[in-house]
């Protein structure tokens, strides 16, 4: 990792409008704009019970609605949207984007029929795909490449507080008020957010950190592709990550309706558990997997794969007793622990990715990451829970999601693999990027 810093002078480290207060600034509101990124698209999920009933859908149907459809609009949309963020003004992209997809989720609380809510979330999605590629490149400008699994991990950790709030507010508004106000009351403050980012965040000079050649580099797509295709850890990375959020999303979504099912919980019991449990957990192991990543990589870059790895060994395990056993207070305490094991890996995979490509590259790299991962995670994982469920419902009642959701679990466990293989190849792979510099001949 070091390597990449003292190749030459870095273009604009000197530049005094780029202060620590202003970098600092700059990455709370990116943070803050990811939590209502997922704040927006959880908002179902605690809510899915409430619309199941007044609707009639089925479980096949809430993975479609909270998983499939969204990513597929999500992923199309996510790399000519960073294709455009490695071009253009990264700040005001991401202002649109949160404008959009916080309106659109206010609109999905007037829907009246599954089809109507399945556009209105198709919508969010397209609003989110402009959000997490630019955010990444600008920090990859704000942040030294010795600190950036820190600050992805910080920016990282936006996810799980989106979801902390979208659990907890979730919770208590649709107790309160009925599950279509819930979305009104999350999406609403979005708009104004996205004003105010407009106005007072500083974009970035592009390639800060790097020779003025990287700096000034533009690529085509095409050689974004190629120079990609020529990093094995980096296809490695993408596909366990895709694995792990496989897991994440598909057993995350459907986290709720099992304790409500098998445990008997309440909405609000449900909210505030998945809120402090499963929000808390996963900010944790956010924060830890960058901070560590970072003081493990100085020595040896293979921890940005290795420590996802250590990571899903310990989860793997504990995931059958959280999933089997009855107690609800050993369950409460597993659920934690997995869940920070597993939220551990997407800053390491964001700094090392970035690590390998010129700055130009960058939103497009996240943008390619984010399309394995979501497609097989988001896009696969709640809807592959949900067909498993209706299946296994069939033969064991309520407690056949447990079963499907245990299933989940031991197929994202392959993601273990590939990121052993991904460690093996970081070393050549970061040898490779420095002997074809910042541009092709």
């Amino acid at each position: 990792m070091k390597s990449n810093e003292n190749q030459a002078s870095p273009v604009g480290s000197d530049d005094t409008s780029i202060s620590s207060s202003v970098r600092r600034y700059a990455l709370a509101m990116l943070t803050i704009a990811y939590a209502f990124n997922f704040i927006d698209r959880q908002i179902l999920v605690i809510i899915q019970e409430s619309i199941k009933q007044e609707m009639g859908l089925s479980d096949a149907q809430l993975g479609l609605l909270s998983g499939f459809s969204f990513a597929l609009v999500y992923i199309t949309a996510g790399i000519p949207i960073a294709y455009w963020a490695d071009r253009g003004n990264r700040r005001n992209i991401i202002s649109l984007a949160v404008a959009v997809w916080s309106g659109m989720t206010a609109l999905s609380g007037f829907a009246q029929n599954y089809g109507q809510l399945l556009m209105a979330r198709v919508g969010v999605g397209i609003g989110e795909a402009g959000g997490s590629p630019p955010a990444h490149s600008m920090i990859s400008d704000y942040y030294a490449p010795s600190e950036r699994g820190t600050a992805m991990g910080v920016y990282s950790a936006g996810l799980h507080a989106g979801i902390f709030a979208g659990f907890l507010l979730g919770g208590f508004i649709e107790e309160w008020l009925g599950w279509r106000a819930a979305f009104m009351v999350v999406g609403l403050p979005g708009i104004v957010f996205a004003l105010i980012f407009r106005f007072t965040v500083t974009e970035p000079s592009r390639g800060r950190w790097e020779s003025a050649e990287a700096a000034s580099y533009r690529p085509t797509f095409r050689e974004t592709v190629q120079r990609l295709s020529r990093y094995r850890s980096f296809w490695y990375l993408a596909g366990a990550t895709g694995l792990t959020a496989f897991a994440g999303y598909g057993n995350g979504n459907f986290a709720p309706s099992f304790f409500i099912r098998s445990h008997g919980l309440s909405g609000i019991e449900v909210g505030l558990l998945m809120a402090f449990a499963g929000g808390g957990s996963g900010l944790a192991g956010t924060l830890l997997g960058g901070y560590l990543a970072d003081r493990l990589g100085q020595r040896d870059p293979r921890w940005y794969a290795w420590l996802p790895a250590i990571a899903g060994c310990i989860a793997l395990p504990l995931s059958f007793p959280y999933l089997l056993v009855d107690d609800i207070r050993i369950v409460i305490a597993l659920l934690f622990i997995v869940n920070m094991m597993l939220n551990t890996y997407l800053g390491p995979c964001l700094a090392i990715s970035h690590t390998l490509v010129p700055p130009a590259m960058r939103a497009l790299t996240s943008a390619i990451l984010f399309f394995v991962l979501n497609l097989i995670g988001l896009g696969m994982g709640p809807l592959t829970a949900g067909l498993l469920s209706d299946h296994f419902t069939s033969i064991y009642g309520d407690d056949g999601l447990r079963y499907a959701m245990l299933v989940v679990g031991m197929i994202s466990s392959l993601g273990i693999l590939l990121f052993v293989l991904a460690a093996r190849r970081i070393p050549g792979d970061l040898a490779m990027r420095d002997s074809e510099g910042a541009a092709p001949s």
